[in-house]
């Protein structure tokens, strides 16, 4: 199954692990407002493959995790996996960030995953997982208000998680709501889908891959006229 490197920078949280046959062999990361990403990444890879005794040709696969998150971190991260896989002449592996956050927390075959990704104000990138980790509501940039997730909300107990869940919560304090705020995206969430991945070859064109950066949130106004 592999040496992979997983690669997760798309949150506040700089996170990073390697790990073989889908078992994580040294993990560090560290979650903070200021976005470390920049200073820490490549420090941080350098010493997971210490820790476990690897070197870089080692690695037969790079993971990143392609999105949606800040625009900023997701350049570092997928710049940095591009720079290894090029180098060293192996696959890239992209994750999707809300279905690796959507697998920290089991849920019952008749509830629903909602990870939310704060973007701003009342902004956020969300989708949606059943159980299985099937996503059976595509990713979207969305506004929030009293009128979100209504497909779900009083049909199905919903779990919303992640750094969006506290604005959620303000607007749905409802009984059949959970609410997981302390989730962040992690490597670690991320070792058994890459796994997965590479089993299946399921990789990406180093060339031309980009992160999913998904739509700015944008108002545009009509230019008066002179």
């Amino acid at each position: 199954m592999g040496v992979i490197l997983n690669l997760e920078t798309s949150s506040t949280n700089c996170s990073v692990c390697v790990a073989k046959d889908g078992v994580i062999l040294s993990m560090k990361e560290l979650n903070s407002v200021n976005y470390s990403h920049a200073e820490k990444l490549h420090i941080f890879i350098e010493e997971v493959m210490k820790e476990a005794s690897l070197k870089m040709e080692d690695l037969e696969a790079v993971a990143v995790s392609k999105g949606p998150g800040s625009y900023t971190g997701l350049r570092i991260g997928v710049s940095a996996a591009k720079g290894l896989c090029y180098a060293l002449g192996i696959p890239l592996i992209s994750i999707s960030t809300l279905k690796s956050m959507a697998s920290q927390v089991k849920i019952k075959n008749d509830e629903v995953l909602i990870p939310v990704l704060d973007a701003r104000r009342m902004e956020v990138y969300s989708s949606v997982f059943d159980n299985e980790l099937n996503e059976i509501r595509e990713t979207k940039a969305e506004i929030i208000d009293e009128h979100s997730f209504q497909d779900y909300i009083n049909k199905k107990h919903v779990h919303f998680l992640g750094s969006g869940a506290e604005k959620i919560k303000e607007l749905f304090p409802l009984e059949m709501i959970t609410y997981h705020c302390e989730v962040v995206p992690s490597a670690k969430e991320m070792v058994t889908i890459s796994s997965d991945k590479y089993k299946i070859a399921d990789f990406e064109d180093v060339a031309y891959f980009e992160p999913y950066y998904l739509k700015n949130f944008m108002i545009q106004t009509k230019k008066a006229k002179a």
